[in-house]
């Protein structure tokens, strides 16, 4: 069956449906990750976003219950330049995602980085082009959007009763093998909603705020719940939730022009003149600074990768320590932090 990717600025991009059939809508972004597809279309960050793959083939090694990173794919179209079957092309259909295979992703790249990620339509068979205009038109942009409430736990859960430290962690899109880490580094782990209160956070040794999608501006009310909690037990945010340290603490987010996705974004680590090789997954970021506190800036744009407030015990990355999928140069901080965690409650 035949589809299309359809963009914003009236651009057209053909290609082959090859999962299920229907449309989806959402914003259109790229990763440069050569690996991990299966772990990038269920990543709750990806949320209201059709994913455009620079790899030119995606399926390879077909899927595995082991690299979903939630219960369900969160990413509303995929887009190949070629997919490779049948598991992977079985499996997005049987989870009713569209997926376009056939596409000249090399242009739909340098579209976005020229113009910017924007708003699109993929389409699985035939459909009106200008219906399906009015109908991206009618969508709402990124910026602005708060989209935790729809990928958070809705009610709290022991992921594992065993540890040497007790973290709980607040879910705003948490990908599961952030859980796993912790486990692995010796936590016990219990998992909140978005919505939780800083006294019941305090109750912990710790606290993770993870990742998730969609703008952090909007999430008033979670800034002033984070507000509350700092300086009480030791904070550890990741991605979203360092955007969120970085809004109670003062600074300033913006939306990055088509973001940063892939596996081998370079970040320095300021103190040590180190440069890690990183997994991302973020459309904002929290803007250039000179402060102390930022730790680790981006070599791409400058952008703050990293946070320390000694003061307020609290510290976050905007890369993913976990790398799922990716390189494995910041997989220490996660085992450090449980590690400082433990010696404060013993």
């Amino acid at each position: 069956m035949t589809g299309f990717l359809a963009l914003e600025d009236g651009t057209v991009f053909r290609g082959e449906s090859v999962a299920a059939e229907g449309f989806a809508f959402g914003e259109a972004v790229f990763t440069t990750a050569m690996t991990g597809y299966q772990e990038v279309v269920t990543d709750p960050s990806y949320a209201e976003q059709l994913v455009c793959f620079t790899a030119p083939m995606i399926g390879n090694y077909g899927v595995a219950d082991v690299r979903t990173e939630s219960k369900r794919p969160h990413a509303r179209a995929v887009l190949m330049r070629e997919a490779r079957g049948p598991a992977w092309t079985d499996w997005l259909h049987e989870r009713g995602i569209v997926a376009l295979s056939g596409l000249d992703t090399r242009s739909l790249v340098l579209k976005l980085r020229e113009a910017g990620s924007m708003r699109a339509a993929a389409i699985s068979g035939d459909a009106s082009l200008d219906e399906v205009q009015r109908a991206i038109d009618e969508q709402p942009p990124m910026a602005g959007r708060a989209l935790v409430h729809d990928v958070s736990t809705p009610e709290a859960y022991v992921y594992s009763d065993n540890g040497r430290a007790r973290v709980a962690v607040v879910d705003y899109g948490c990908k599961r093998s952030i859980l796993r880490r912790l486990a692995g580094a010796g936590a016990a782990v219990t998992v909140f909603p978005h919505d939780v209160s800083a006294d019941e956070l305090s109750q912990f040794d710790g606290v993770m705020l993870t990742n998730g999608p969609g703008d952090p501006e909007p999430l008033v009310d979670e800034v002033a719940a984070l507000c509350e909690l700092l300086g009480r037990v030791p904070v550890l945010g990741i991605c979203l939730g360092h955007q969120l340290l970085g809004l109670a603490t003062g600074h300033e987010t913006y939306k990055l022009r088509f973001g940063h996705r892939g596996a081998n974004h370079p970040v320095l680590e300021r103190a040590t003149g180190k440069v890690l090789v990183t997994s991302q997954n973020h459309g904002f970021a929290v803007a250039p600074s000179d402060e102390k506190e930022a730790t680790h800036v981006s070599l791409y744009d400058g952008t703050v990768e990293g946070f320390d407030f000694p003061e307020l015990r609290a510290r976050s990355v905007q890369f993913h320590p976990e790398a799922g999928p990716g390189p494995h140069d910041a997989w220490p901080i996660i085992d450090e932090w449980i590690e400082e965690l433990s010696s404060v409650a013993a």
